[in-house]
């Protein structure tokens, strides 16, 4: 372990020199990153997480990049290739000779390796207990939840031309380097979040099984009746076989650009899932754009570990998966215009924020449909059985445009301005078959409505009686109290509105400014028009007690709107 200059200066007496040497060759030539000195003549790291902890360790070591770039020259760069899971560069040294720097997935590199730089500081040819111990150290790495990496060389003399590929086997092993990326704060709580909401998360990684699996139990993607699979085993599998395994898959390792799109396509064509992948590069590009919801990473990959990255939300899945760069802007402008969401801060935990605020303006339509809803089938039964059975409507053509006002504006304003809420993340996904208009909302709009509609046709036939109305201006007064009493039953049934199923609708009321400010102009506006626009919106003026009556009636409906709540109805 080396994480200081102590620690470092034990390795280097420990190891032979010509060892260390070839080793900061390799950290310092074949890398994706930069060493460089900022305004402050300070010593910066650039790159991935995964390149700058190398490069730190080569400095820790002794190293000089600058000396070590200038020592050699670098012919060919064969970038990080998601499929052949290696990086790799060939250098020409000053006095003549090529060599070929190597590094990638561990048992990858190691499988092309036939030799090894023994502790003596030889080269010695790769043997059977050598490997066994050199795997042995990969799977140990790979379980303490570190990501591994094999660096590995190769002297080509001069027969090797630019232009051909960087060979695939032969190469001397330099050795196993484990590196340990902590997990970001709050990732495993919003992770846990994202499992109370319905929402499956998957990791789709390129990194070692057990790397992976011991990274997913640790921030809770990984339980005991999931699976975790390899990309090549996956490959292998038929359809049938994957349409009962793919449900069960919560980690999928070594895994390909292709083998996230398949997983995607099959949660989405095969399970009827909506799902959101989240990516920060080209190799993400198929499965953003066969994703319901593509995330793009904004700056370079959100790290739950090193660039881990990818997932499926509101009908339940979240893939995460691990894709390493070099490619710089051009490459992420890739995933980027794939996506139709750019996470700007490459964390995690927002996504989470993503979930509650796309949950938060679904729900706030959903309240303003119930509410929009239950005024036009009131309004209109009310006014085209009065029209039928008395010749005359109580509600006018001006009246029903403030009503109108109220619906849309007014209701539009104070309903979807609700703010998100931690109980959103409690309730039950929405599939993709699922109503826009649920059972819920019918037995809300249903109940409320009949509410309405019976004490506006009470006070249509019987109001006179009740209130002791005669003379030449009695039907007057009477359309005014209809109105009235109508109006103050979209006021309390708005309030009503903030909560489909829970009782307490007025927890937090006072801190929605908006639907404070709404309901006050409303109900200032309505004495206005009743009080002082009788010419023009065909009111009169009425008395306290006509007034308390009015109130009364459209307060009534809040427990109306709460006992109609206990009534159970199915989800959909």
């Amino acid at each position: 372990e080396v994480s200081t200059s102590n620690k470092s200066n034990h390795f280097r007496s420990a190891v032979p020199e010509s060892a260390v040497k070839i080793l900061i060759e390799s950290i310092f030539n074949n890398t994706g990153g930069e060493v460089v000195n900022n305004k402050e003549n300070k010593i910066e790291i650039l790159g991935t997480p995964t390149e700058t902890a190398l490069l730190e360790f080569g400095l820790l070591l002794g190293g000089d990049f600058q000396a070590e770039r200038k020592a050699s020259k670098i012919v060919k760069v064969e970038p990080f290739n998601s499929a052949k899971k290696r990086m790799g560069v060939v250098i020409e040294f000053p006095e003549g000779g090529l060599r070929v720097h190597c590094k990638g997935a561990s048992e990858i590199i190691l499988a092309a390796c036939d030799k090894v730089i023994s502790p003596n500081g030889d080269v010695l040819p790769l043997d059977e207990p050598t490997t066994n111990h050199l795997k042995n150290t990969i799977e140990q790495f790979a379980s303490e939840a570190l990501r591994t990496l094999c660096l590995a060389y190769m002297d080509v003399g001069t027969n090797f031309s630019v232009d051909s590929s960087l060979p695939l086997q032969g190469y001397t092993c330099i050795g196993i380097v484990g590196i340990k990326d902590p997990v970001r704060p709050g990732v495993k709580e919003s992770v846990a979040i994202c499992k109370s909401a319905g929402i499956t998360v998957r990791m789709v990684t390129g990194d070692n099984i057990n790397t992976a699996k011991a990274i997913a139990r640790e921030i809770g993607i990984l339980t005991d009746d999931g699976i975790a699979i390899e990309g090549p085993v996956f490959r292998e599998k038929s359809e049938e076989e994957l349409y009962e395994l793919i449900p069960k898959i919560q980690v999928m390792a070594r895994s390909s650009p292709m083998d996230k799109h398949t997983l995607v396509k099959h949660l989405r064509t095969s399970l009827g899932e909506v799902v959101a992948v989240t990516g920060d590069g080209t190799n993400d590009a198929p499965a953003l754009h066969e994703a319901d919801i593509g995330l793009a990473m904004g700056i370079a990959g959100t790290e739950v570990y090193p660039k881990c990255s990818s997932f499926t939300f509101l009908s339940g899945n979240i893939l995460t998966s691990n894709i390493d760069l070099t490619g710089g802007e051009v490459v992420e402008n890739v995933a980027k215009e794939s996506a139709d969401v750019i996470i700007l801060d490459d964390n995690f935990s927002t996504i989470v924020t993503v979930a509650k605020w796309g949950r938060s303006v679904y729900i706030n339509i959903q309240k303003f449909v119930q509410f929009q809803l239950t005024v036009n089938v009131v309004a209109l039964i009310v006014n085209f059985t009065s029209a039928c059975l008395t010749g005359n409507a109580p509600l006018t053509a001006v009246q029903l445009l403030w009503v109108n006002m109220i619906m849309d504006t007014l209701g539009a304003l104070a309903l979807a301005t609700e703010p998100p809420n931690n109980d959103l993340m409690k309730r039950s996904p929405v599939g993709r078959k699922g109503n826009f208009i649920s059972n819920v909302m019918w037995r809300n709009i249903l109940g409320q409505s009949l509410y309405q509609f019976v004490i506006i046709w009470i006070l249509q036939t019987r109001g006179k009686a009740a209130f002791h109305l005669d003379g030449p201006d009695s039907d007057l007064i009477l359309n005014t109290l209809i109105f009235n009493s109508f109006v103050f039953c979209q006021v309390f049934n708005e309030i009503s509105s903030r909560e489909m199923e829970k009782i307490n609708v007025l927890k937090g009321i006072l801190k929605n400014h908006v639907f404070v400010a709404v309901l006050s102009c409303t109900i200032i506006f309505q004495i206005v028009i009743v009080e002082f626009l009788g010419t023009f919106a065909s009111t009169s003026p009425l008395t306290v007690r006509q007034w308390f009556v009015s109130v009364c009636l459209g307060f009534l409906g809040m427990p109306i709107a709460a006992a109609l709540k206990l009534i159970p109805v199915g989800s959909n």
